[in-house]
């Protein structure tokens, strides 16, 4: 049951500079799943074949009954506002960030090509394993295997970058050769594929199988909206996640040449967000509320794009999945007509769904002697549960300076609060994410 609000904001308020993000460690890895369609996650590349036309008769019920039927599914009621009839996406959903409620969906679990959005999990993955200051000297054999049409941020080999330089790379520009310069530094590809699948089963994401950590065209890889979704709901709880999720520029180091009198002189270069909500574009503007998350675009998986935005103490969590409608910046206008009806539904309409926890979370909640509200201790590092039972997590960290062109808040939302500390987390029936909001000072 949710608490009470006002109590919960001046718990944060007092206590936020105390907490930490949770990287949630993965048991096993997920078996492929038969996908609908061929992946594809870079700007170009060969598919393999075509999304099919239809969803499927029967999906995945992980969150709810409702959410494994192909079609819209909404509980529309008196005062409850009528959905936007101009979404054409094969795939979307609509859901509270901090309550995990689904407040509507469109054949959510609907396995097809995630597109860039994959980048979403592997940053999820890898972002605690390397501090943000640590500095890696690119080898050629680190940006081997990048397929060609990729979309790159701009790495050389033989320059070094920090951490913080290569995800802001994979954020802002969706670079590859970032994503394979932090693959290499993770013991390689291989590896960190198996430790995406493995992470993606931890979430619950079970309609996700990842063959690339790029999330490049390669058979066998796929997502849905529900679970792209939950990848970003738990990225959120990250705060370097947050802080390169809502960046709009930033300054990129540039390669080394030789300016006057010989000596080594290297500058950098601007580099934008694409996400168009975030940063704009000639028809469509920033969205207000707006705070990431990650856009992706193929030939094959058509737009795809899972934004998280707040108004007046709300926090919305939206996923698009390919529009068939043929528009410039279509993903992102029919994203902004789901934010503005999850806006004005909420509070009004009735779930159709929930977002899971993660399956260590569900063990955790469900462990006898866990106190009424449902809280008690975990590592964060089991396995098992089952899938749309069990109390959520809440976390919470301090939020972050972030890089040019966007005015920041403590957006301190309701929930209820938890203290983090050393891998250790306790259970709530609620997950708010009390500090995510970095809001643009006007829209």
């Amino acid at each position: 049951m949710p608490a009470p609000k006002k109590t919960a904001r001046r718990s944060l308020l007092v206590t936020s500079a105390l907490l930490s993000s949770l990287a949630l460690a993965a048991p096993a890895a997920v078996a492929a799943p038969s996908p609908s369609g061929s992946p594809s996650a870079s700007p170009s590349g060969s598919p393999s074949a075509s999304p099919s036309a239809t969803p499927p008769a029967t999906m995945s019920t992980v969150g709810g009954a409702r959410l494994g039927q192909p079609g819209t599914q909404v509980n529309l009621a008196s005062g409850v506002p009528v959905l936007p009839k101009d979404v054409s996406a094969r795939s979307w959903i609509v859901a509270d960030a901090e309550s995990g409620d689904v407040l509507a969906a469109h054949n959510a679990h609907w396995r097809l090509a995630p597109a860039s959005t994959l980048k979403m999990l592997f940053a999820d993955t890898l972002l605690p394993k390397f501090p943000r200051t640590a500095e890696h000297k690119v080898a050629p054999s680190d940006l081997a295997g990048i397929g060609p049409g990729s979309s790159m941020v701009g790495i050389k080999e033989d320059e070094t970058y920090t951490v913080r330089d290569l995800w802001l790379g994979v954020f802002l520009q969706s670079g590859n050769d970032a994503v394979r310069v932090l693959s290499a530094m993770n013991k390689g590809v291989e590896s960190t594929v198996k430790e995406m699948n493995e992470h993606a089963e931890e979430l619950q994401a079970l309609d996700t199988h990842v063959v690339s950590p790029d999330g490049y065209d390669a058979e066998g890889q796929v997502s849905s909206a529900y679970d792209l979704t939950l990848i970003a709901r738990s990225g959120l709880q990250k705060k370097d996640f947050r802080e390169y999720a809502s960046t709009v520029t930033a300054k990129f180091p540039g390669e080394t040449k030789k300016g006057k009198k010989g000596k080594p002189v290297r500058k950098p270069f601007e580099i934008r967000n694409t996400n168009r909500l975030l940063s704009g574009d000639s028809d469509v503007p920033v969205y207000q509320g707006i705070a990431g998350v990650k856009n992706g675009n193929t030939t094959n998986a058509g737009a795809t794009f899972t934004g998280v935005a707040e108004r007046n103490g709300k926090v919305l969590l939206v996923t698009v999945m390919n529009p068939e409608k043929d528009e410039h910046n279509a993903v992102y206008k029919e994203t902004a007509r789901l934010f503005d009806w999850g806006f004005k539904a909420a509070g009004k309409v009735q779930p159709v769904g929930e977002l899971v926890p993660p399956r260590s979370a569900a063990q955790a909640g469900a462990q006898p002697g866990a106190n009424p509200s449902g809280e008690a201790g975990g590592s964060g590092n089991g396995a098992g549960g089952t899938a749309g039972t069990g109390a959520k997590p809440v976390a919470s960290a301090p939020a972050a300076n972030g890089s040019s062109g966007i005015g920041i808040a403590l957006g301190i939302t309701g929930g209820v609060l938890v203290l983090l500390a050393g891998g250790a987390f306790l259970v709530n029936r609620r997950w708010p994410l009390p500090d995510l909001v970095r809001r643009r000072t006007r829209p």
